[in-house]
């Protein structure tokens, strides 16, 4: 390998909730870095314009329902058929909903839980019987996951969950030679950031992380040395009051 290749060139990304936002960055992040990427999301379309973008040499997508733990399996199995390997798993995908706790139908905050924490939970075991001893997985966390505020109980227990679920695999998987880490953004600058049940001016926008930062801090993860591993990143703008 070329000694100035990126530590990342020839690896292989697999990226859940790609569509847009955190993910898209990522994927536009972790492919100009020299990784092979699969995204993922429910979004068709958007995902096809992203590979159109990137190129097909590097880049595939998949409509996947994270919810599903078989389409979890089919996510994964079919980034080793394309590309031989799966390097990393970045899970992203989720859902916010914002608003007191009798706000929401059961089948909403059915939805909720099923697509942040369980969603992520059948990703991770899909993923790590195909990870190599130096495989990473990044899970999509948030400062809710640190703390709630008001207004956010079921989605904060959700991202709760998220981070937890990483010290724990953190725990597991070290000896493998596998790094988990917790990224536990606050609000970035998406549309996931006004979610159900929030508004947004242009104003709070600006005073928001960038999905691009984000990302440059998922790519920061995956190209540390193996001989560190960061289980917790929690990140702010520099406008933010929190």
């Amino acid at each position: 390998m070329d000694s100035h290749a990126s530590p990342l060139t020839g690896k292989v990304a697999v990226i859940t909730g790609a569509s847009s936002g955190i993910g898209e960055a990522a994927a536009r992040t972790l492919h100009g870095a020299g990784a092979s990427v699969v995204v993922a999301a429910r979004r068709e379309q958007r995902l096809k314009e992203l590979c159109q973008e990137l190129g097909p040499a590097r880049a595939d997508w998949m409509d996947v329902d994270i919810r599903d733990p078989a389409d979890a399996r089919r996510l994964m199995g079919a980034a080793v058929e394309r590309f031989g390997r799966i390097d990393a798993l970045i899970a992203n995908a989720g859902i916010g909903a914002y608003g007191g706790i009798l706000d929401y139908s059961d089948a909403e905050v059915r939805q909720l839980i099923d697509t942040n924490l369980t969603g992520t939970i059948w990703c991770v075991r899909a993923a790590v019987p195909l990870l190599p001893s130096e495989g990473d997985i990044v899970l999509v966390s948030s400062v809710a996951g640190l703390r709630g505020r008001k207004d956010e109980a079921v989605y904060a227990a959700t991202k709760h969950g998220v981070t937890g679920l990483a010290g724990s695999l953190d725990r597991e998987l070290r000896e493998r030679g596998i790094r988990v880490t917790a990224l536990c953004p606050g609000a970035v600058a998406t549309e996931f950031a006004l979610g159900r049940g929030r508004e947004g001016t242009a104003a709070q926008f600006a005073r928001m992380l960038r999905a691009d930062d984000v990302a440059q801090a998922i790519m920061t993860v995956l190209t540390q040395p193996r001989t560190m591993r960061t289980l917790l990143w929690s990140m702010r703008s520099m406008e933010s009051e929190n």
